[in-house]
């Protein structure tokens, strides 16, 4: 079938994006579900920094590819008769597919799969296969969701089936922004009631993490980041304080009484992170979620591993399983305690897109949503 895609033909773009515009809207082929496979309707998808960084380079995959990992969809098709998910089942799309199979999935740590993070990095589905093509030469899947996008097909174990009456808008947000801020918090820092967390970047996954430690029962939780905006929106949402970066340090020791028991860094800065692991107190726990750019490097003392007892941990997709996270993340938001609908900025078609970068890449966006069949 023919369907509309945001194409990126190389990577290396710099702002404005508007005028660059890196993504083009192309008329592209899609082939149709194998077994094991979905075809969804894309009902609305979500721009994340994860897509930035490969328009930038600092996340090099191969070109060309459709671009887009965060979404809500609709099933209309299955590639075969014995799948469990039927035509016309809402589902959030997951952007790291687990083999089940490798040591990773076996241990319970399908967000470790090797499988699926090699599928990723060949721009494939989980099978092996390429489902887009344009004039006859193959297009890449962009973590095997392509989201910017009219329709897509996807491996089944890319998506989780979630009730039909949440808005799209917002369900969207489940599938990247909530399951990695929301679970670096309470799955990979294990985070226990009454224990002090600092965020830093209020991004949409920042602040995601920031309601799962309110959630989880963090207390105090304060946040970092460099607009007055976002900082505000911290406190509304429930952050003790919120501190520009040249005053975190004295503001969140004076806030907390000292320093905090967990830090989370969501900024993908080699510097930022630096700054996160000295904030923490000692014994203290810091979990990093950011990714950036492969060639930076990060500098610590090396003996406060040991003489402060400090414990750096690394946070891919939230340590989540989709197919238990989201629904109960989806409990949490029905009853109020991640109110993740604050998170978005704008809902916007699809045509808008390379604008929207612009918006993200200046850090005045939090979320942004694409319809891709609303019209302009």
């Amino acid at each position: 079938m023919k369907i509309t895609a945001a194409i990126l033909d190389r990577i290396g773009h710099a702002a404005p994006f508007a005028e660059a515009r890196p993504l083009r809207l192309a008329e592209i082929d899609l082939a149709a579900p194998g077994p094991g496979e979905l075809l969804v309707r894309i009902e609305a998808a979500g721009l994340c920094h994860s897509d930035l960084s490969v328009i930038n380079g600092d996340r090099p995959r191969p070109m060309p590819m459709a671009i887009g990992h965060e979404a809500a969809a609709t099933v209309v098709a299955t590639g075969d008769s014995r799948s469990d998910l039927a035509v016309g089942d809402r589902v959030v799309l997951s952007f790291l597919p687990a083999c089940g199979q490798c040591p990773a999935c076996a241990a319970g740590e399908g967000y470790m799969c090797a499988a699926g993070a090699q599928a990723n990095g060949e721009g494939r589905l989980l099978g092996g296969e390429r489902r887009l093509c344009e004039h006859g030469n193959d297009v890449h899947h962009h973590l095997g969701v392509s989201a910017f996008a009219t329709h897509a097909v996807i491996d089944r174990r890319s998506a989780v089936k979630i009730p039909s009456d949440i808005p799209v808008e917002v369900a969207a947000l489940f599938g990247c922004a909530v399951l990695t801020g929301v679970g670096s918090v309470l799955n990979t820092a294990s985070l226990r009631a009454g224990e002090s967390v600092a965020i830093y970047g209020l991004g949409g996954v920042g602040l995601a993490a920031l309601l799962g430690a309110l959630a989880g029962g963090g207390q105090p939780v304060v946040a970092i980041d460099p607009m007055p905006e976002k900082r505000a929106l911290a406190i509304e949402l429930g952050a003790a304080a919120a501190f520009d970066p040249g005053e975190a340090d004295a503001g969140v020791i004076a806030t907390l009484g000292g320093r905090p028991d967990l830090v989370v860094e969501t900024v993908g800065k080699a510097a930022v992170l630096a700054s996160a692991y000295a904030l923490a107190r000692r014994g203290g726990r810091i979990v990093t979620v950011g990714l950036p750019n492969p060639a930076e490097q990060l500098s610590i003392p090396a003996v406060s591993l040991v003489a402060d007892g400090k414990t750096l941990m690394g946070s891919y997709m939230g340590s989540s399983i989709p197919s238990r996270d989201i629904p109960r993340y989806i409990g949490l938001w029905r009853a109020g305690r991640l109110p993740v609908e604050r998170l978005l900025t704008s809902v916007s078609p699809l045509g808008a897109i390379n604008g929207l970068l612009d918006e993200l890449s200046s850090g005045r966006a939090i979320r942004q949503i694409v319809l891709p069949h609303a019209t302009a």
